[in-house]
């Protein structure tokens, strides 16, 4: 695991650049991906970066790495678990190999079959290969967006890097996008290809960049996560979700250095520890809560340790604790995300990082398998397809009626098109609501803009299918894998995630919706493939999620610390501060939840005190050093 920073350029244009001294300050924002290691690559063209963070203890972990005689140059993030057997057959094809390292194996696949190779690969990866005879810088992201990969482009410089921040250290020229800003309020994330940075983008999922010098990059996708039901008997299901399980764990516990994995009270972090377990009896498990009850799952994670019998480690997340990590938090997101679960996972990272350098989550379960109560919705709401002639009509005496209002929300998401209500697992703002504080509110960026194409390409889905799809491309990299990279590099331990493989993936496209969705309950199937595999009180037990008490602490502990950071936010030339000081005074009196959205304000406005109001981003030692 690593984190890696580069710059290609036209040095004849560029002769007063000293670009081993940028990518030198660009790599300084990375040390917490690769505490262990570094290494620089230069020639007249491009100078790459490197930070590593040992986990296989294979000679050639070493990067920048070479192959064929240095014809081409290699930064690697991530993990190709079925690196062995491409190795394999690439020796068999007259391939040869100076390490063991999974590495080379990329470059051995590239030398072999170009851009074709990324289709072979099984894991979670961002890499750059830079080919000295061609003069072709080629980039590529894992099929799900599980490693980052960011990249912009500055008169006749490209830059790219592990992490935003490493760019946007050493961009001279920045430009805030007052759209992407619009998006985030709706979100709480900033969603793919975007960043609040307009000169730097993200390669999203499943794609991959080749950039020849003088020629701008070309992008292609080259994987698709797309759903394709296919009628086979549960039992079939059942077996195949097994074994392509218990096949994705092995594969992901590979490593030289102790594996553990998180473990809340939930289906799908106990069924990749109950694999697990069997390959590894000693394996440790992590877990953290809260003091208020509702809000914690430690003593079930606790009970849950105790039958697959192996160790837990827990600890309590307290409001002080919450608060004075949160800097450090935003520091590491890159852009705001406004989950409040992400920063219990910072916690949980935190504690893990003491016992384990890797750690193994159920991350990708619920967008794989329909984990999300939210898919019972295209059942509960098909009597409105009886009501369609009056259904214009209801809608406008839902708006009419007060504001939270029995029966107000389900009118409204009744009579709506799911294309103009369903964004994701969640809805912070509406247009109506920016329009209310966004000073400059761009009535040509509604959330459609976002959504509208994933709308576009799932239109021959069933509901609950185009809500999968819609999370598969939004939710799952915007949000989940953004936040589960994020916090776990803050601590210099790498997350593997078995569920979301392209081989478990394969199997989960092909599931009914009436095989996920099916008894009142979420991922039955997956259900019904863990039992006699996970202890039986977690089977059907209610989705709990993370949740955070910030709905308690808004009104208590975090008042006070909230006003002041909208009052001391700079931020007035976005937004009409006022309407947040007025949601959060609703929220202390009762008189409604206002939560998620005070939460998503704050991020922002701490987000941009550390990265637009200071006069310089403190690098990744500097910023973990005050955070002790």
């Amino acid at each position: 695991m690593c984190g890696f920073a580069g710059v290609l350029s036209n040095r004849q244009k560029n002769t007063d650049n000293d670009y081993d001294k940028i990518v030198h300050n660009m790599t300084k924002m990375l040390v917490h991906r690769g505490p262990d290691d570094s290494g620089y690559f230069n020639d007249d063209d491009i100078t790459m970066g490197f930070r590593r963070l040992s986990i296989i203890d294979l000679e050639g972990g070493h990067q920048p790495l070479s192959y064929e005689n240095e014809r081409y140059w290699l930064t690697f993030n991530g993990e190709i678990y079925n690196y062995i057997e491409l190795r394999e057959s690439l020796i068999a094809d007259g391939y040869e190999f100076k390490t063991d390292s999974d590495s080379e194996v990329i470059l051995g696949m590239y030398a072999k079959y170009g851009a074709e190779a990324v289709k072979q690969f099984r894991g979670m990866f961002g890499f750059v290969i830079w080919d000295t005879q061609e003069k072709t810088l080629f980039a590529a992201r894992d099929q799900f967006g599980i490693k980052p990969f960011y990249y912009a482009t500055a008169d006749d410089q490209f830059y790219y890097g592990s992490e935003s921040k490493a760019i946007y250290k050493v961009l001279k020229n920045k430009t805030f996008d007052k759209d992407a800003l619009q998006d985030y309020m709706t979100f709480q994330f900033v969603p793919e290809p975007e960043t609040l940075t307009k000169e730097i983008n993200m390669l999203q999922p499943g794609h991959y960049l080749t950039k020849k010098m003088g020629e701008e990059p070309v992008i292609t996708q080259y994987f698709s996560a797309e759903f394709h039901p296919v009628v086979r008997p549960e039992e079939t299901y059942i077996k195949r979700i097994k074994d392509v399980l218990i096949d994705s764990v092995e594969k992901h516990m590979r490593a030289d250095v102790p594996v553990g994995s998180f473990l809340s009270g939930g289906i799908d972090s106990s069924i990749i520890v109950a694999i697990a377990r069997e390959l590894n009896p000693k394996l440790e498990t992590i877990s953290v809560g809260f003091e208020r009850e509702g809000y914690s799952e430690l003593d079930v994670a606790q009970e849950t340790a105790e039958k697959l019998n192996v160790a837990n480690f827990s600890s309590v997340i307290t409001a002080e604790a919450f608060m004075k990590a949160f800097p450090h938090f935003i520091w590491n997101m890159d852009d705001p995300l406004a989950d409040p679960a992400a920063v219990p996972q910072y916690f949980l990272a935190k504690e893990a990082r003491t016992r384990v350098k890797v750690a193994l989550t159920g991350e990708g379960a619920d967008e794989l398998f329909g984990g999300y109560t939210i898919y019972h919705e295209p059942e509960s709401l098909k009597g409105f397809k009886y009501t369609k002639p009056i259904n214009g009509a209801l809608n406008k005496i839902a708006q009419m009626m007060p504001k939270g209002m029995r029966g107000q929300s389900f009118l409204l998401r009744g009579t709506t098109p799911m294309e103009d209500r369903y964004v994701g697992n969640a809805f912070i703002f509406n247009e109506k609501e920016k329009q209310a504080f966004f000073k400059d509110y761009n009535k040509e960026h509604p959330f459609q803009s976002i959504t509208g194409q994933y709308y576009d390409a799932s239109k021959d889905y069933n509901k609950i299918d185009q809500m999968q799809f819609i999370d598969m491309h939004t939710w799952l990299n915007g949000d989940l894998l953004h936040n589960a990279d994020r916090t776990t590099m803050a601590h210099s331990i790498e997350l593997r995630t078995p569920f979301l493989d392209k081989e478990v993936f394969a199997v989960a496209s092909e599931v009914p919706a009436d095989l996920r969705i099916a008894h009142g309950t979420t991922k039955y199937i997956l259900r019904k493939a863990a039992e006699g595999i996970v202890p039986d009180h977690v089977l059907n037990r209610k989705k709990l999620g993370f949740p955070v008490p910030i709905r308690f602490w808004l009104k208590d502990e975090m008042y006070d610390w909230a006003k002041q950071i909208i009052n001391d936010s700079q931020t007035e030339e976005f937004f009409n501060k006022q309407y947040f000081l007025d949601l959060l005074d609703e929220h202390r009196d009762g008189i409604r939840d206002n939560s998620r959205k005070i939460w998503t304000v704050l991020t922002f406005m701490v987000w941009h005190r550390i990265y637009v109001e200071s006069d310089m981003l403190v690098d990744s030692e500097t910023v973990t050093a005050r955070a002790k």
